[in-house]
Order: structure tokens, then sequence, then C-alpha cells
């Protein structure tokens, strides 16, 4: 009896704790291992959500790599990503340094550098339209014209300049979050190493290159990862700042998650999209393989 009623308790607390776990993941399941099943079915198939679906292989890959807006969408997302990484690595790494220093209204400083990250976008984006507006009373022409004397430029309204834009946009609006991490970073490292490096004689320059950088590897790693993976899933900064009225981006500005969103909501083709959506998959676990590697390798040596 006593074994039985202790393999009863012991079912008990099971079913107890597998009730607990059960909401989230009933949730996971239905809202993301669900659809992340379905689009690798889907990507071998071709579906406008009505009628029956039909096998077609890897025809779907194919016609990818033979569309020019796909190719337009992936080679600027290449190039978005190329910039954008190490522009906020830097811009990010140079404030926290300045701001973790003991100055003047420090406290308002890093609140105001953070603060564009948790605002709306929809706000920021107006704001950032009306001064980068391509008419020559916008604030940067104005810049531009009387200060560099160049001539305005169109910025998001033209195919030439609406990745530099939609670039200075993204380190602007994702600089503070990334110098926070920095910052925990920097107040992580012992002030012991820089009075070693002080009595061995090294400056400023020294200090920041053999003690500062090694010490803040880790957190560069984090923060290369994180940006790089959130760079190949842009799509709300293209759209508020590219999108146009009728929503249509250009080849200019078209990156692969506006492809498969374009694909699978206006266009209805939901195999392409999710063939899309793969090889997007593909190019952020390459890409993060490598990087995984290269702090292995560099840790080793």
């Amino acid at each position: 009896m006593n074994t039985q009623s202790a393999k009863k308790r012991k079912i008990r607390q099971t079913l107890v704790a597998y009730s607990f776990i059960a909401p989230n993941f009933l949730g996971f399941a239905i809202f993301t291992l669900g659809p992340i099943i379905l689009a690798f079915i889907m990507a071998f198939a071709e579906w406008d959500g009505n009628n029956p679906m039909k096998f077609v292989g890897i025809q779907n890959f194919v016609s990818l790599f033979t569309n020019d807006r796909f190719t337009a969408a992936l080679k600027n997302t290449i190039v978005y990503s190329l910039f954008t990484v190490p522009f906020t690595l830097i811009v990010a790494l140079g404030l926290a340094i300045l701001l973790n220093q003991k100055i003047k209204a420090r406290t308002f400083f890093r609140t105001v550098t953070f603060f564009p990250y948790v605002a709306s976008l929809v706000a920021v984006a107006a704001v950032w339209n009306m001064l980068f507006t391509p008419a020559k009373g916008g604030l940067m022409n104005q810049l531009l014209m009387n200060v560099f004397n160049m001539q305005p430029l169109k910025w998001a309204a033209s195919p030439k300049t609406v990745m530099l834009t939609i670039v200075l946009f993204s380190i602007w609006k994702n600089m503070g979050y990334y110098m926070v991490i920095y910052l925990a970073g920097l107040q992580g490292i012992s002030e012991d190493l820089y009075e070693a490096a002080a009595l061995d004689g090294a400056g400023s320059l020294q200090k920041f290159w053999y003690v500062t950088l090694p010490q803040l590897k880790p957190t560069t790693f984090f923060v290369t990862i994180m940006l790089t993976i959130s760079c190949f899933k842009i799509y709300d900064i293209v759209y508020m700042l590219a999108g146009g009225s009728n929503g249509v981006v250009n080849k200019s500005a078209i990156v692969l998650v506006y492809y498969i969103y374009e694909e699978a909501f206006r266009n209805w083709k939901l195999g392409s999209a999710s063939a899309a959506a793969l090889v997007l998959f593909a190019i952020v676990l390459v890409v993060t393989l490598i990087q995984f590697r290269g702090e292995k390798n560099y840790a080793n040596d």
C-alpha cells in the first residue's frame, strides 16, 4: 500500500508540474513550432491559401534566385547589415566609454541616448522624416547647404540615398540599447587592470587597446550576434521610412523580410514566401555559426 501510495503521489506531482508547463508549451506549439513546421512544408509546395497545396520540389528556390526583386532584397539586406553592424558597434562602444566617465549630468545623457530605443517607432520615424525631408527646408538639408556647402539630398525619397537614410536611422535608434550593454561590460572590468597598465607606462589609447577591448570581447561577441540577427530581420524601419503612401518599397530599399511579407500577404504566394524565409533562416544560421567558430578559435588562441 505504501508503494502504491508513493507511486500515486509521484504521478500526481508529475501531472501538477506538467499542468504548469502545458499553457506555455501549447502557446509555443500553436504559434511558433506549428508555423515553423508548416513553413518548411510550404517551401516545397505551391499554395495560395485557398486552393489545394501542390508539391513542386525545389522549384520555389530556383524561382527565387531568378527573381530580380528577391535578389535585390537579398543584396540590400546584406549591404544594410554590413554597414549597420560595425557602425552601431563603434557608436555604442564610444558612447558607453564616454558616459562611463564621471561627467556632469551623466544620468541625463544616458537617458537621452537610450530614449530612441524605447520610443514608439511610428513617432520617431515621423520626426526623422521631418528632419530628413527631401525639401530644401528640411533641417539636415539646411545643414548640408549652409554649413557644408553641399546640394540638398532627397534622403529616403531617392533610390541613391534611401539605404543610407535607413542605416543612419537604425544606428540612431538602436545605439542606446547596445550602449547600455557595453556600459554593463565596462563596469565589470576590474580597476586593478588599469592600475597595472598605468604602472607599466600605458597611456589612454594603450589601456583601451590592451585592457578594455580584450575584457569586452564576450560583450562584443554577444552584441555582434544580436545585431546581425536583428539586421537580417529588419522590416519595420524600412516600411516606415521607405514604404510610401501605398506601402510599396522599390528595389533600392526592399529587404528580405519585406519581400516575404509581400509574397505571402500581397501576392498570396505562400510557397515562395516560405522558401524565402528558409533562405533567410539559412543565412542567419551560417553567419551565427561562423561567428561562434571565430569566437571559439579566438578563445583557444
